[in-house]
């Protein structure tokens, strides 16, 4: 591991500092049509959500009204899914694409993940959507879903802006 990477060691925030960009990424640079392959992979994926009705403003609001098990059991599916990835990328020490070593980081519980777990929780039963779903539901017609993202960026800002004087 790089000896720029151990300097930093609240993984609380996984982001890069701006003199580590390139740290952990591959060392070889690619043409323009090189990041088609994630534009389809993005486009496959939103026509899952659309088809398994989880950006369904409908579907959401009966999972957060306790009426139907339908979102909880997708949610629940996704979590046994990438604990047992989580467990194969150990247990056969997998690594990138690019042949860097996969490693993840423990994490220590704070009150403020349950504080933003709510805000979110709140955020997503009132507007229908969480961040994933935005584009899906945006690409289905519901131009207003639109509002939805414009606020979750400004969020993102907002948080940015005062995250150094943020107690965490």
């Amino acid at each position: 591991m790089n000896q720029l990477h151990n300097r930093h060691t609240d993984t609380d925030f996984e982001i890069r500092f701006v003199n580590e960009f390139g740290v952990n990424n591959a060392s070889t640079t690619h043409r323009a049509w090189h990041n088609v392959k994630y534009l389809i992979a993005g486009i496959l994926f939103g026509i899952l959500l659309v088809k398994s009705e989880v950006i369904s403003w409908f579907r959401i609001q009966e999972m957060f009204r306790f009426q139907e098990f339908h979102m909880y059991g997708v949610i629940g599916s996704a979590v046994v899914v990438g604990m047992l990835s989580v467990r194969l990328i150990k247990y056969f020490n997998i690594r990138t694409v690019d042949g860097e070593k996969i490693e993840f980081q423990s994490k220590k519980f704070k009150k403020g993940n349950v504080i933003g777990g709510l805000i979110f929780g709140f955020g997503w039963a009132l507007t229908g959507a969480c961040p994933g779903p935005l584009f899906a539901q945006i690409g289905t017609g519901a131009a207003v879903v639109s509002v939805t993202l414009l606020s979750a960026v400004a969020g993102t800002w907002v948080y940015g802006f005062f995250h150094d004087r943020l107690p965490h």
